[in-house]
């Protein structure tokens, strides 16, 4: 049963260990009541994904999700055609005599995502199409009957209705501009990187073993960050794994030694490493002291 209101999809999302504003609740609401696909933009590591894995697991619903790639295409999307099955029905008919039939059935429909995202003889699901930025542009056009219509034409079967519509999620971390008619037929909302309040309750709820005083100056010195001109700034995955490996090492505060120590935790590139640590680290950490 889908939440009947704006707070009861906040608790759901909430139950799930997600930490949504009143804005990302009431978009993720509007998009449940008015069965329309949600399209969540945003950077890296601001917690889209993890929108419809809680969705689907809070509904009851399998998750079924497509990872977007350069060179993307129907066949790996939607559907294929079982080629060895069809060519063994044709042999086995011409074998006994008969005229081979019926090797466009479904039976010989192999279901990729989106195909089995909508399957009436499957139980509902939640669709995540996730990057949708990653995947070729003319790509595209192969979701917009799926998204307007929740229906998929077969040219060689016919058309394929869902029997109960698929909770859908779009995710871009937009490295290209995904295309109007795309989202026009979506709700868009964008996500941002939490605020330290926000922030401390996520690492509350998800990682429960991490101190107070620890927290905080977690949480502090990662918005500073933030701030300064990184290459690939941390997201919220990036302080959770962090504030583990903190826990891990016995750290009860920040210092500039178990900064400098763990920074291969939170920063992915050795220049963004080389430039905050040291000098910077300790500049960083001077200005959260009032924070923490």
């Amino acid at each position: 049963m889908l939440p009947k209101t704006v707070a009861d999809t906040a608790a759901l999302l909430e139950a799930g260990g997600y930490v949504a504003d009143l804005a990302l609740a009431t978009t993720v609401h509007l998009a449940l009541a008015m069965g329309r696909p949600l399209f969540l933009e945003g950077e890296p590591g601001t917690g889209k994904t993890e929108i419809a894995k809680v969705l689907a697991e809070g509904l009851g619903r399998r998750l079924v999700r497509l990872q977007c790639y350069d060179g993307l295409d129907l066949a790996a999307a939607a559907y294929e055609w079982d080629h060895a099955r069809q060519l063994m029905a044709i042999r086995m008919a011409e074998a006994s005599g008969t005229v081979p039939g019926g090797i466009y059935a479904r039976e010989f429909l192999q279901s990729r995502p989106l195909l089995s995202a909508i399957d009436p003889d499957l139980p509902p699901a939640v669709l995540l199409i996730d990057e949708l930025d990653r995947a070729d542009e003319p790509f595209e056009a192969f979701l917009l009957e799926l998204l307007g219509d929740f229906q998929i034409t077969v040219p060689e079967f016919g058309t394929i209705v869902a029997k109960t519509r698929p909770v859908v999620i779009l995710t871009s971390n937009r490295t290209r501009e995904v295309h109007d008619a795309i989202r026009r037929r979506c709700l868009y909302h964008w996500v941002d990187y939490p605020s330290a309040a926000r922030e401390r309750l996520i690492l509350a709820r998800k990682a429960p073993g991490v101190g107070e005083k620890l927290s905080a100056d977690i949480v502090a010195f990662v918005q500073k960050l933030r701030g300064e001109d990184l290459f690939k700034l941390p997201g919220v995955a990036e302080t959770i794994d962090w504030a583990g490996a903190l826990t891990h090492l016995n750290a009860v505060e920040l210092t500039a030694e178990a900064v400098d120590e763990t920074l291969g935790v939170l920063l992915k590139y050795q220049d963004d490493i080389a430039k905050i640590k040291g000098a910077e680290v300790a500049r960083l950490l001077a200005d959260i002291k009032p924070l923490g």
